[in-house]
């Protein structure tokens, strides 16, 4: 085609923008006037195949319907003079029947006019031109002769067809010639050797063509090319064979695929790389071909062009060439082309805005006419891109043309401007029933037209005003959005739409449905082989949903097989295989949302169960042959010991000492009651072969082949000598002969030259130098498959939900398969998310493969608020068929995964700082965050929920108020206009408080341990609650820290078994370890612990019905000493003191003074409090033990009551030096009085309580 035509009418293209106040989405019912609109044409560039007609497509639709005429080359074509073409009633569409004809005489430029009384559309121009495969140029080629080690070009140089042929090198026996990294093929066909090797040398390196269009294929004559070593060339540098010099250049045109290529030679054969100056290669669109001898770029931008340098390496060094990329751009659009709807007296503006590389220049025509040719028009004005129509009237309707063109090529579209009065009307269909999902948004629409543009109002239930706001939004072209639709939005909606014409109303309802949610997920399975599997997927849906399950293993959809059972809420897979194992997907979908969950098979060897064992039968005797004949003789046998076990058959074996010496044969076998057998012969005497081969079949393994093979007759059946096959084979359904091979010695056949993928019927027939066996029977097979030719048209994507997508597409025909079609494989990737935080991380490419012949299908587990990239390929048992043109489609949002990580940083006594951060998927615009939290007493029962929300930009919270040492349990989650998302949880104990606990005495027993801090102990998130684990059980981190009731053990991990223990045991001990169970927790507390005692610990999974037992690494715990704490150590030291302090006060009073006369002291104090004692029990006045038992305040009384007095009460010898004494505030002695210098047994445990008023007393003599 040539790109550089400008467009003229009759000849070009052009490309119409119309932008205009609030009509740039109508669409002109066709009951009501309007210009003509071409809905259908023929590509630019048309080649046809001289085999079939010519079919030139021109549709277009107005009011009246349009008429259609035609121009070739640039003047009127009449087709109704020319009896071999047909134009298509109510279309413009010509069929040109060119059997018989030259059809060369159809070739041109055609354009077709569509017109009625409001204006004229034009086509583009359409080139037609006949698919060429013309022969090879007839040329001798002289034979080649090289010494090894030297660089060689075998050139091709097809013939130039249309479109250019595919080039491949093959032998004289059909063998493509295999390519490495010496020996390449460059993009022009011609064969490249880096360096020549003896094993080069042949005589039949045959360039082959083929055409595509007419699916020929010429042959260039063979060259031979002899490689000599008698002086091989030696080891060199990498030089480049092509392109030549030091640099090259490059043009490509935007859009398109960048090819550059660079051959090199050298000894040993070099490397190559590619590298962008001053830049990088783009990933995403960069390929690597021919052992990187050559890239592909793929959809050229303008960032593209630069400097690219190709480098070739071996051992003794590397040679560099730099292509020098330009791009140009042929036009393409700014903004689409749109007709205008205007009323009388609006004024609208078109606008053609388009780029390119030159400039394009452009040009306005009106109904086909250029515009500076066109009757005058005083309301219109011309401005460069730009045509202002002001102030228009009734009867001025007219299509305008744009021509937008380049030297590389042009645009071309038509725009009407239609000048209507016409009241509202009100186009979507009443009573419309619209159904949604809680939580997703709803679009109520509300399209119309009218002239002047109606305005569009809503009422809810008749009667409530609906305005713009949330939850509503209205948009422009009339549709009302909700953006999270709730049960209450469930209703009736009218809307109205109005003009200065009239008024019109619409009555819509809608329904907001409950969401489908999977309540009983597949779990993780271990299955025997030969056993049953059942993975259960149990959902909750709204009723008023007809659910629909899917299931899938590994991205596959389950195949229809009798051992894979279906049913409402599981799937059932019976004696399991080896292959069954894998990732099994239940997908429940509704027409409105689904939910999946996935879970894994894993098939393990079955348990052997042993065998029952029993004794042989002894060997038959007495065998004798009797009433032979020339094909059989009878076998006659006594049977031997059956050893307590019936005989279930005879086996009867011959050996052929002529073939096969030695070997003894299976020939046939007899019941277990028999004693005789007819057994048939070979003939004694030669004959022809009384059988022909078995298990004969006819497979294609190579395009254009058909292979025939066959299991081979023994010698012993070949009954005479020279035993040979007959191969014979036809293409199945047609009228033609056999064709015949014979062969010997060999058990296949391969036919070459077969066309792709045809039926053939094939026999093979035994035959000897006496005769050949019967006829055999035909049986069918295929040629050789190839490639797929076309790929999948109109692809259509529909979006259900935030994660599933429907896609359709228009199957391939089925000659175009060239093969046994397979399905179709769906290739998509997740370009980007809409979110601005996110970062556009390379996503991998997805496969989905759709058995047999479909035209739709499912793709689940989308990623939500995303922009997709969609192609399909046919599949075929030879490989996949070109992609379709991509698809993009785009997700709505989502609920967001959960947060990135949830930490407890800074514990306090009453609070902990938490730190998380945002979700790694957003899933659509964060709203913020919510966090619950509640406390876990020890016996692990959890305590009242706290809530808390926090906006989208917060990421750390200090709880206050909390109690010390306690575990405190969070859960936190993120947030979409959706809902929310997976939960993430933490626990975290406070401080503990060490100011309020004191050191407790117990009978028998010293100072217990303080309490010490204890750092926050912490978890990782459990799996998501909304999706099993497609894994198997994996234990994580194992912390230990130590309180004072015991050492506190805690954990990760994402099981399935329900019986989780902890067990220890004492380091270096021989003991059994001891166990205890977990009830669900991620972790525990050990307690009755030896104090100064390592012990070592380790978390156990196990279940009764899985001998799999899953284990932590071992963890030393160190159980402190109490005599090596610190605290305890001060304790004592301070107590040591102050007993020190005691005996120097106790020593320095004894040597003042010899006794105290308790008399004396009883007579100076005259404390009302302090009564005489009574002599005659002891006690004191009025304070009687029988009166009142209680002590008095501070005291401790002996067991018996009484205060008793000793015999020898005036010494302090008996009492200063004993362990009770201490001093009181005025720095005088005192004593626990008593009637005995030794102490009662209970004394001596008393505490350091503050002496009572009669101890006091009783202190002095």
């Amino acid at each position: 085609m040539d790109r550089n035509r400008k467009w003229v009418p009759g000849f070009g293209a052009v490309l119409l923008t119309l932008l205009s106040h609030m009509t740039s989405a109508l669409e002109v019912p066709l009951d009501l006037p309007q210009p003509p609109t071409i809905t259908r044409q023929s590509p630019k560039d048309y080649i046809f195949d001289p085999r079939e007609n010519i079919v030139i497509h021109c549709e277009a639709k107005g009011k009246p319907h349009p008429s259609f005429s035609w121009t070739r080359n640039g003047t009127h074509f009449d087709e109704e003079k020319d009896p071999k073409v047909l134009m298509k009633p109510g279309s413009g569409t010509l069929v040109i029947d060119i059997s018989g004809e030259k059809a060369e005489a159809y070739e041109g430029t055609y354009q077709c006019t569509a017109h009625n009384e409001h204006g004229t559309a034009v086509s583009n121009s359409i080139i037609i031109r006949q698919s060429r495969s013309p022969l090879w140029s007839k040329e001798r080629n002289e034979a080649i002769v090289v010494q090894m080690g030297v660089s060689l070009v075998l050139q091709c140089r097809p013939p130039a067809g249309l479109p250019p042929p595919v080039i491949f090198w093959m032998d004289n026996n059909f063998q493509k010639l295999q390519l490495d990294k010496r020996v390449s093929q460059a993009l022009n066909g011609d064969l490249y050797f880096s360096n020549v090797l003896p094993e080069d040398t042949r005589s039949d390196y045959i360039c082959y063509a083929r055409f595509p269009h007419t699916q020929t294929i010429q042959q260039k004559q063979p060259i031979s090319v002899t490689v000599l070593d008698n002086s091989p060339e030696g080891e060199r540098r990498p030089g480049f064979m092509t392109p030549f010099g030091a640099t090259s250049t490059k043009m490509v045109l935007r859009g398109e695929t960048l090819e550059l290529e660079c051959i090199a030679d050298g000894l040993p054969s070099p490397e190559m790389s590619w590298q962008k100056d001053g830049g990088e290669l783009p990933s995403t669109r960069t390929s690597f071909y021919n052992f990187k001898r050559t890239l592909k770029v793929s959809e050229v931008n303008e960032a593209d062009g630069g400097d690219y340098r190709c480098t070739a390496t071996n051992n003794l060094g590397t040679a560099y060439h730099i292509i020098k990329v330009t791009v140009k751009a042929a036009p393409f659009w700014v903004s689409a082309p749109r007709n205008l709807i205007l009323a009388p007296n609006e004024t609208g503006i078109l606008t053609c805005r388009v780029n390119g590389e030159p400039k394009p220049k452009i040009s306005w025509f009106v109904n086909g006419v250029p515009i500076e040719n066109a009757p005058e028009d005083h309301s219109r004005k011309v401005d460069d891109d730009t045509v202002i129509l002001s102030n228009v009237q009734s009867g001025s309707s007219a299509v305008y043309q744009c021509n937008a063109s380049n030297d590389f090529g042009y645009l071309m579209a038509n725009a009407f401007v239609n000048v209507l009065a016409e009241p509202p009307r009100v186009l979507t269909p009443p009573n419309r029933v619209y159904q949604v999902i809680t939580n997703n948004p709803a679009l109520l629409h509300c399209a119309s037209f009218g002239s002047p543009i109606p305005i569009i109002t809503w009422f809810k239930d008749s009667q409530t005003s609906v305005k713009n706001g949330d939850p509503y939004v209205i948009h422009e072209n009339g549709t009302l959005d909700i953006h999270v639709a709730q049960p209450l939005n469930s209703g009736k909606y009218t809307c109205i739409a109005t003009n200065i014409l009239g008024i019109k109303e619409n009555h819509v309802f809608l329904e907001v449905k409950e969401p489908t949610r999977i309540l009983m997920q597949p779990e993780y399975k271990v299955v025997q082989r030969g056993m049953s599997a059942v993975f259960e997927c149990k959902v909750k849906h709204d009723p008023s949903l007809i659910p629909t399950m899917t299931w899938l293993k590994d991205n596959t959809e389950v195949s229809k097989d009798e051992r894979f059972q279906v049913d409402v809420d599981s799937l059932t897979i019976t004696d399991v295989e080896d292959e069954d194992e894998g990732t099994y997907t239940c997908i429940m979908n509704t027409t409105l949302d689904q939910d999946s969950a996935s879970a894994m098979l894993t098939v393990v060897e079955a348990t052997p169960t042993p065998a029952i064992v029993y004794e042989s039968p002894d060997a038959p005797t007495d065998l004798e042959l009797t009433d032979q004949t020339a094909r059989s003789v009878q076998l006659t046998w006594t049977p031997g010991d059956e050893h307590n076990s019936p005989t279930e058959k005879f086996l009867i074996q011959y050996e052929d000492l002529l073939h096969q010496p030695g070997v003894w044969i299976n020939l046939t076998d007899a019941s277990g009651t028999s004693t005789t057998a007819q057994l048939k012969l070979s003939p004694t005497t030669p004959a022809a072969p009384d059988d022909n081969p078995s298990d004969v079949s006819g497979v294609g393994t190579q395009p254009g082949n058909l292979v025939i093979s066959w299991t081979p007759l023994t010698g012993f059946q070949a009954n005479g000598p020279n035993l040979e096959y007959r191969v014979q084979w036809r293409a199945k359904d047609v009228d033609e002969d056999w064709s015949s091979k014979n062969v010997a010695n060999v058990s296949k056949f391969v036919v070459t030259g077969t066309p792709i993928y045809v039926p053939y019927e094939v026999k093979v027939q035994a035959l000897n130098d006496y005769g050949t066996a019967s006829e055999p029977e035909a049986v069918f097979g295929y040629s050789g498959e190839d490639l797929p030719l076309s790929a999948p048209d109109s692809v259509q994507v529909m979006v259900h939900n935030s994660t599933l997508a429907e896609v359709h597409w228009e199957p391939v025909s089925s000659p175009s398969v060239r093969g046994k079609l397979q399905g179709y494989k769906v290739y998509y990737r997740r370009e980007r998310g809409f979110h601005d935080t996110e970062e556009a991380a390379e996503q991998s490419e997805q496969v989905l493969t759709f058995s047999g012949n479909r035209s739709e299908g499912r793709l689940p587990g989308l990623q939500p608020y995303s922009l997709y990239n969609l192609t399909i390929r046919v599949l075929n048992s030879k490989g996949e068929g070109p992609p379709s043109p991509s698809k993009k489609f785009e997700t709505p949002e989502g609920v967001p995964g959960p947060p990135s990580f949830l930490n407890v940083v800074n514990p306090s006594l009453d609070s902990l700082t938490l730190e998380w951060g945002p979700p790694m998927n957003n899933n659509g615009r964060l709203a913020g965050y919510t966090l619950k939290y509640q406390p876990v007493n020890t016996t692990k029962e959890l305590g009242p929920v706290k809530s808390m929300s926090f906006p989208a930009n917060e990421t750390s919270i200090t709880l206050g108020n909390l109690n010390s040492s306690m575990l405190y349990k969070f859960y936190l989650s993120a947030k979409t206009i959706k809902g929310s998302g997976p939960i993430i949880t933490e626990e975290a104990f406070t401080v503990m408080d060490t100011t309020r606990t004191q050191p407790t005495v117990e009978t028998g027993k010293g100072p217990t341990e303080p309490p010490h801090p204890t750092s926050p102990i912490t978890q990782s998130p459990p799996p998501l609650f909304h999706k099993a684990p497609p894994v198997g059980p994996a234990f994580g981190n194992v912390n230990t820290s130590m309180s004072e009731e015991g050492a506190v053990i805690s954990w990760d991990y994402f099981g399935h078994h329900k019986n989780v223990y902890v067990e220890y045991i004492v380091e270096n001990s021989k003991d059994d370890w001891k166990k205890e169970l977990v009830n669900g927790s991620h972790w525990h507390m050990i307690k009755g612990l030896k104090p100064g005692t390592s012990y070592k610990v380790r978390v156990v999974a196990r279940d009764p019905s899985d001998p799999t037992v899953h284990s932590t690494d071992e963890v030393l715990v160190a159980v402190p000493d109490i005599a090596t704490q610190g605290w305890f150590i001060g304790l004592m030291c301070a107590i040591a003191l102050l007993i020190l302090v005691l005996l120097i006060v106790c020593f320095i009073k004894r040597n003042k003074g010899g006794k105290y006369p308790v008399k004396e002291k009883e007579d100076a104090h005259q404390d009302p409090e302090i009564q005489p004692m009574k002599e005659d029990d002891g006690t004191f006045g009025e304070y009687s033990d029988t009166e009142d038992h209680k002590p008095l305040k501070g005291s401790r009384t002996p067991s018996n009551g009484t205060v008793r007095r000793d015999e020898s009460d005036d010494s302090l010898v008996d009492y200063g030096e004993g362990g009770d004494g201490q001093f009181n505030e005025d720095g005088s002695f005192i004593g626990q009085y008593s009637g005995k210098k030794e102490k009662d047994t209970h004394e001596g445990n008393e505490s350091s309580e503050a002496p009572s008023p009669v101890n006091a007393m009783n202190s002095f003599v």
